[in-house]
């Protein structure tokens, strides 16, 4: 028990640190598919101008596959940051009774990290590169709520839900001004919660908020940045989705 506990302890306060990190985490995707043929788009942002889209299709009434693309370009007093990244999963869903929709995933992804840090000269005084690469496993569940949103004398149709994403991260080809340091390696917990609601047809609203924990005290690799984004969800071949 001490040994969980002291687990625990590490994981929530490597989540809570306000240190930069050379990862930022894109969105966990939660398409929630019910049948073959349906296709899942969104295009997400937040306050950080991390920017990030997702499509996920599903091949089988039960099988399905997705893939993330997000950049992360931002330019500071201190520093500037670089960082795009990308994942491709595989995964399986089924619909359960009462709307309810249960998803497993698989997958994996890399990228390219910079970070660029100035004096307060703006001077240029250390520059950190490196690769990203990345495995995962996540498991996404949602129902679609009974009320809905009344706004302008008008129902706008809701669903939330939950995910939950393990990852195994890798910093590898690490230079600090362009000589070799040594890589980092972490494990992230990251759960979220996500609500959308129907705009109109097959567009939906989407507002996505979690956290990310890192279960390893490390200088660079670590779990510093909150998950947050808005964005709009294409829903496309929606015969038998959760908003019927």
């Amino acid at each position: 028990m001490k040994h969980l506990l002291r687990l625990i302890f590490l994981a929530v306060s490597s989540g809570l640190t306000g240190c930069a990190s050379l990862y930022f985490p894109p969105p966990p995707h939660a398409p929630m598919l019910t049948h073959q043929g349906e296709f899942y788009g969104t295009v997400s942002t937040n306050q950080h101008t991390n920017y990030a889209l997702q499509g996920a299709y599903g091949l089988t009434n039960h099988l399905a596959v997705a893939g993330t693309f997000s950049s992360l370009h931002r330019k500071k007093s201190d520093k500037t940051e670089n960082i795009d990244f990308g994942e491709a999963s595989l995964g399986y869903f089924t619909r359960l009774p009462d709307k309810r929709v249960l998803e497993v995933y698989v997958g994996g992804g890399g990228g390219a990290t910079e970070r660029i840090e100035r004096n307060e000269a703006q001077i240029t005084s250390r520059t950190l590169d490196g690769s990203l690469s990345k495995v995962f496993g996540q498991v996404n569940y949602a129902q679609k709520k009974r009320n809905n949103l009344h706004l302008f004398n008008r129902d706008f149709p809701l669903t939330y839900g939950v995910a939950m994403r393990l990852s195994y991260m890798q910093l590898n080809n690490f230079k600090i001004d362009g000589m070799a340091a040594p890589g980092e390696s972490n494990v992230f917990f990251e759960p979220i919660t996500f609500t959308r609601t129907q705009i109109a047809g097959p567009v939906q609203l989407q507002l996505i908020s979690g956290q990310i924990f890192g279960f390893r005290s490390n200088k660079y690799l670590k779990a510093a940045n909150s998950v947050f984004q808005v964005g709009i969800v294409i829903n496309l071949d929606k015969n038998t989705t959760l908003n019927e």
